[in-house]
């Protein structure tokens, strides 16, 4: 389905601790079960925007890389330092990331971002761990279960980094003693609360029994450019829900789009109005926590890795490789996530929804799901991400970090390289 069709226009296809938390238990005759068939996770992007290099906007850099397949050089922007051409300390960059927690009062219930808040500090996301290896990845089951981990970053063994940090160092094989970074510093503002109305949100219930609000994504993505208007272009806004998920269309199980990232120039369509060539481009970033037991089957099973800051790891990706929301490259397709169709854009998360690995310690919403099952497993769960060669045919890729045994293309063509078990991600992505 390809998303964009359904929604209005700029929307384009892109998606305190354990002792507070008390799980949301279905009353009898309580919010609509939907059916796990149906409840498919997707992402968005919102917007787009061109840069000079007098736009003050995020830290970010321009390259070009040349197409084998079809011949086309594509240019693209991406947020840091160019690693081919920077050296010394300008090789690291840090961006200060407004994190607002969003209280959201859908049907009687409040869906409280500042709770985990955080958790959500705490995770890989902003927290450093050691990307050697990993205990759990996806297995190679087409239902995304858990596997065996092994080997993740292996070049990178022994250094602490954030997870974006640690993608972006293996994306362009910038590991190990390399002093290139792309570190996230937050900054926690205000929580700020949102009444949607009722002809807007409503509930739902997984078949495990969690009870998440449901909103219309048309309604939910303007509230999010209303507040990001008063954000810094500088930095990169957050907006942080708990198990707040969207539906597209007046189908409430049209669902669910659980995070979106974008980019808005100020003024009449292209900057800030008297800009003097100094326009003003926003980016930003919606994501929401997803409650274990929402996608995540009980012991490992089905969508094991869709839960936590999955949808989270996902934007910061994307945002950080595709930071105006117009990179485009030749059209691809993937089996592993056919509701995304035949794209043409750099969405680093979107060919891998719900592959992923174990990371960091979660002691966050780790008890039993409403029905008794146990979905949680201590453990934070990132999403892989398809990286540049991927996107560009490169074959062999000398771009990014060697893949853990080798291979006949030598490089990685997603962030987790061989623990990826799908055969479309051990080569170059495939047209449509």
């Amino acid at each position: 389905m390809k998303l964009h069709k359904l929604l209005t226009p700029g929307l384009v296809l892109a998606f305190l601790l354990s002792a507070a938390w008390v799980p949301v238990a279905a009353a009898p005759g309580g919010p609509p079960i939907i059916d796990d068939a149906t409840l498919q996770a997707s992402t968005t992007t919102i917007g787009g925007a061109s840069v000079l290099p007098t736009t003050r906007t995020v830290a970010h850099w321009f390259g070009q890389s040349l197409d084998p397949h079809n011949g086309v050089t594509y240019g693209y922007n991406m947020v840091g330092a160019d690693p081919n051409n920077c050296s010394g300390s300008a090789c690291s960059v840090t961006i200060e990331a407004d994190i607002t927690p969003l209280i959201v009062n859908v049907a009687g219930l409040t869906f409280n971002g500042s709770d985990v808040l955080a958790a959500t500090l705490a995770s890989p996301q902003f927290a450093t761990n050691d990307y050697g290896s990993t205990p759990f990845a996806t297995a190679g089951a087409p239902n995304k279960p858990r596997g065996p981990g092994g080997l993740l970053s292996q070049l990178d063994a022994g250094n602490a980094l954030q997870l974006e940090d640690a993608t972006m160092r293996a994306q362009f094989n910038q590991v190990g003693s390399s002093g290139y970074h792309l570190m996230l510093h937050p900054n926690v503002l205000p929580a700020v609360t949102i009444n949607v109305p009722s002809n807007q949100g409503t509930l739902l219930q997984s078949g495990r029994g969690v009870i998440f609000a449901d909103v219309d994504i048309t309604w939910w993505a303007a509230q999010i450019q209303n507040l990001e208007t008063q954000a810094d272009p500088t930095h990169l806004p957050v907006y942080l829900t708990n198990s707040v998920l969207l539906h597209i269309g007046p189908n409430i199980f049209n669902c669910c789009v659980i995070g979106f990232h974008g980019t808005r120039a100020s003024g009449n369509g292209g900057g800030s109005n008297d800009s003097n060539g100094n326009a003003k481009v926003q980016t930003f970033a919606w994501a929401s926590w997803v409650q274990p037991g929402i996608y995540a089957r009980p012991n490992g099973g089905t969508d094991w890795a869709l839960q936590d800051i999955h949808a989270l790891s996902h934007e910061i990706s994307e945002w950080a490789d595709d930071p105006f929301v117009n990179n485009t490259v030749e059209p691809w397709l993937t089996p592993t996530a056919p509701q995304y169709g035949c794209t043409g854009i750099l969405e680093t998360g979107d060919p891998v929804v719900a592959i992923g690995f174990a990371k960091g310690t979660n002691t966050f919403q780790q008890g039993p799901n409403p029905n008794g099952t146990q979905s949680a497993d201590g453990y934070y769960h990132p999403e892989d991400e398809a990286i540049l060669p991927w996107f560009m045919r490169t074959a062999p890729n000398t771009v990014s970090e060697p893949t853990q045994t080798p291979s006949t293309n030598i490089g990685r063509y997603t962030f987790m390289g061989d623990l990826n078990p799908f055969p479309g991600f051990r080569n170059p992505a495939t047209g449509c």
